[in-house]
């Protein structure tokens, strides 16, 4: 994975109002939530709601899809662990030995 995609994907969690939509949405499973109801739950006004969702479907966190007049909204995991990896795949790599990693190495 490249770095930038690391540091962006990093960058748009790191801020209180969208890893709070990422985590209702990692709540709502399959099902997903309408842009309507994000901005119920979390009381976010839909401006401030639509700018902090093109984060997140920027980097591939969030991905929509429009169902008759709503848009559904669902956290994509698997963007998300893809990053995590990225990261453990470096644990301890500049280490002689695997005795504070153990087997992450």
């Amino acid at each position: 994975m490249k770095q930038d995609h690391v540091t962006r994907t990093l960058a748009e969690l790191g801020n209180e109002t969208r890893l709070a939509i990422f985590r209702l949405l990692v709540k709502s499973g399959r099902d997903g939530m309408t842009i309507g109801e994000i901005g119920r739950r979390l009381e976010v006004p839909p401006s401030t709601l639509g700018f902090h969702l093109r984060g997140l479907v920027g980097v591939g966190l969030v991905t929509q899809q429009k169902q008759g007049r709503s848009v559904f909204c669902f956290a994509e995991l698997d963007v998300l662990t893809s990053v995590l990896h990225s990261l453990e795949a470096e644990c301890c790599s500049d280490q002689m030995s695997d005795e504070i990693c153990g087997d992450a190495a």
